[in-house]
């Protein structure tokens, strides 16, 4: 499988990642490294918490990761959440759609380091 393949797989935007890397060796250095990214278990921890501040720094260092990395689905949710729990925001959406969002990212995830594993071990 190729770095093309691996993106086409997981929904990936493989050109946007690359106009933030500009080479596949970052690229791929970076996916690798985002299979042990423990942010995300940050997130899904809070599903029954709801720390404000945790759920606010973990979704938005998640949406800048992976807006980097062209991982616009995970991105795109987390920026949901992270606008949800930005302070001074007012709250728009219930719990159960944050716990929806939050278990969205966690099977996107899944999805995501399951190829990744597969792409590093082939």
């Amino acid at each position: 499988m190729t770095l093309q393949e691996l993106y086409e797989k997981i929904g990936g935007d493989y050109e946007q990642a690359m106009r933030v890397l500009r080479m596949d060796k970052l690229l791929d250095k970076h996916i690798r490294k985002f299979a042990n990214n423990d942010v995300v278990e940050k997130l899904i921890n809070c599903e029954n918490d709801f720390d404000p501040t945790v759920l606010f720094e973990s979704s938005h260092a998640i949406k800048g990761v992976c807006a980097n990395l062209g991982l616009t689905k995970i991105s795109d949710t987390a920026s949901d959440i992270a606008e949800e729990f930005r302070p001074g925001n007012e709250r728009k959406m219930s719990d159960d759609e944050v716990k929806e969002k939050i278990r969205y990212i966690e099977d996107m995830y899944k999805l995501t380091v399951d190829s990744i594993n597969e792409y590093v071990n082939q």
